[in-house]
């Protein structure tokens, strides 16, 4: 089967097209046709070697880890699924034409997605539901600051948010405002032009999908007793007891429940989803770049089988 790997460490031109053999699902396992994969950012980050302590890995690897596609095979022990069922989920190794995952890591596809649409969803919508809620904590009148709020992750998270009947701040690029107030964020926040610890104040939740400065001033933003959620850095626990407050760093994690009831979401209408461009798997390293270049609107996704 083909493959998108990489074999040491760097920019674009590391990421090869392989052929290898197709991987057998073991127990409690199933082989997928990957008709489509999602690209996130940690992607990039892996091949560029920036996470090679929290998330090492063995060279050669295959990248991706959203998939939508249909079951190839069963390993032993699994009967809730047959062979063509349409599903998705997460994986590591989606860019390629089978990935094996265990049964814990996909749902039924939602009905009225196509692939691509549903490859988007299960790394940003899960990670954004268990940012906010698993935990974050946040209620129905809480108030959540979401960064990258036009983002795959913070776009689930500003849709999520808004039916649990929270306030949602969110930053974005000036171009992207009209996007969020689509999405239903409250206070739409350009942060090219304005401090958004100025706006939002006394909030209860903070995602911070950015890092850096970005998570250093959002500790101004939370009341006492609030939480700081982190995807991509560990937050300073010193920051956070000076301000009285929570900090927690979070890697998504497998949870067949929710990517059932984000499919739900989904097919009533209340999560929609956004895909910025649908490249085929032979241009996976253009993919990436795009990702790593920043102010993507929802996904981008390969187009597999």
């Amino acid at each position: 089967m083909k493959a998108v790997r990489i074999h040491q460490y760097g920019g674009p031109e590391v990421l090869l097209l392989d052929e290898i053999a197709q991987p057998a699902p073991g127990p409690g396992q199933v082989l997928v046709r990957v008709r489509a994969a999602g690209v996130n950012p940690v992607d990039w980050k892996i091949r560029a070697g920036y996470m090679k302590e929290v998330m090492p890995v063995e060279l050669p690897v295959t990248l991706g880890f959203d998939f939508s596609g249909e079951i190839e095979a069963q390993g032993p022990g699994v009967n809730q699924f047959k062979q063509g069922d349409p599903v998705y989920g997460t994986a590591m190794g989606t860019f390629a034409e089978y990935v094996v995952t265990g049964v814990a890591e996909l749902a039924p596809k939602p009905h009225s997605l196509d692939h691509a649409q549903a490859a988007s969803i299960p790394v940003g919508a899960k990670t954004a539901w268990q940012a906010l809620f698993d935990v974050g904590g946040l209620t129905s009148g809480g108030k959540v600051l979401i960064h990258g709020a036009a983002g795959s992750v913070g776009s689930f998270a500003v849709q999520l948010a808004k039916a649990k009947g929270a306030y949602v701040y969110g930053t974005a690029s000036g171009r992207n405002l009209d996007y969020l107030k689509e999405l239903g964020v409250d206070e739409p926040i350009d942060y090219q032009s304005t401090k958004f610890e100025d706006v939002a104040r006394d909030v209860d939740v903070v995602l911070d999908t950015q890092g850096g400065e970005t998570q250093q001033r959002s500790f101004a933003a939370l009341k006492k007793g609030g939480t700081l959620v982190s995807i991509v850095q560990p937050p300073s626990q010193e920051e956070a007891a000076k301000h009285g407050v929570k900090a927690m760093f979070l890697g998504s994690q497998p949870n067949v429940e929710q990517l059932i009831e984000i499919a739900r979401l989904v097919d009533a209408g209340k999560l929609k989803t956004a895909v910025e461009a649908v490249l085929p798997l032979e241009e996976a390293a253009r993919a990436l770049e795009v990702s790593q270049a920043g102010h993507v609107r929802g996904k981008i996704v390969l187009k597999v089988g």
